[in-house]
């Protein structure tokens, strides 16, 4: 893939180093994953209930599916909009048009973007299903950490699939909002709004920054056995917003890819589908590369009507 089209500021005498920025960062990051856990436990306090065990096992409650989704909502915004907005306006003394280089109305081939991740969906589920293959070596005290890296996986194999068992459109519509809009709208703005942002700058380099950006847009979702698909997602949301120049376009891709998924899992549930989405089977190759064909050719359709 060639240069951007457009490409960030150069840093300024009297900016941050890099380095600095990525502490202050981190620092709200944290602050507000803290914050989160806090505000969570107070979501939970009407329920009158043991906090930990209706998080570990919220179908055994009533209304349990609702009230975890009301603390999933409340963690995400705390640890991952609110720091990477609170970072964005006070220490870069920025405004939200700033993460726009131009409008949403001058941005050409959206359609294309919501094509381009689905496409990417059967290829992405063949490297999903080689990342879950990966064994680690029982040396050095690895196999420890597999086993417990699975263990992990599993606790959040659970949840998910608690959180994706729908009994109506009311719950969808929940699941849309809380699974696709809210972490489409944070993660974007921190990860690539923000984050990259900062990666690119500091590197002088737009794919050393989509990269490394993606790199911990995956590492901090702690599935390792998903870390690869999510790296690659990552770095395709990544290059959507430095060619588009509009964090909206990234945000539209991110809500897309988790949006479709929930709601054909609610479909397929529903008896309406026949294609389960979340089946573990393996995907056939031929299928799997003719998707990734399709999708390297909507990124370079694209990249190409955005050229300027």
């Amino acid at each position: 893939m060639t240069d951007a089209p457009f490409s960030f500021p150069a840093p300024t005498d009297g900016e941050r180093p890099t380095i600095a920025k990525l502490l202050l960062l981190t620092g709200s990051v944290f602050l507000g994953m803290t914050l989160g856990g806090a505000a969570a436990l107070l979501v939970l306090l009407p329920t009158g209930q043991n906090a930990i065990d209706l998080l570990q096992n919220p179908m055994s409650y009533a209304n349990g599916w609702y009230w975890i989704m009301a603390v999933q909502a409340v963690s995400h915004v705390c640890s991952f909009l609110l720091p990477a907005l609170a970072y964005w306006y006070f220490f870069e003394k920025r405004q939200w048009a700033d993460f726009q280089a131009k409008p949403l109305t001058a941005v050409a081939g959206l359609s294309a973007v919501a094509l381009m991740v689905i496409a990417f969906m059967p290829f992405d589920t063949l490297i999903i299903e080689w990342n879950q293959h990966l064994n680690l070596p029982d040396v050095l005290g690895l196999g420890e950490l597999e086993r417990w890296m699975r263990d992990k996986e599993d606790e959040l194999a659970g949840l998910t699939k608690s959180l994706t068992t729908f009994r109506g459109p009311g719950q969808l519509a929940v699941a849309v909002l809380v699974i696709a809009v809210i972490p489409a709208i944070g993660e974007e703005v921190l990860f690539r709004g923000v984050l990259q942002r900062i990666l690119v700058r500091g590197t002088g380099n737009s794919h050393a920054g989509i990269w490394l950006a993606a790199i911990i847009f995956s590492a901090i979702h702690v599935q390792f056995y998903g870390f690869v698909p999510r790296v690659l997602l990552g770095a395709m949301f990544g290059y959507l917003y430095v060619w588009s120049g509009n964090l909206w376009v990234p945000i539209w891709a991110h809500f897309i890819n988790n949006g479709f998924t929930v709601l054909m899992v609610y479909l397929y549930q529903k008896k309406l589908v026949g294609v389960d989405i979340e089946a573990t089977d393996s995907m056939p190759i031929p299928i799997a590369l003719g998707s990734f064909v399709v999708w390297l050719g909507l990124m370079y359709y694209f990249r190409q009507r955005n050229q300027t």
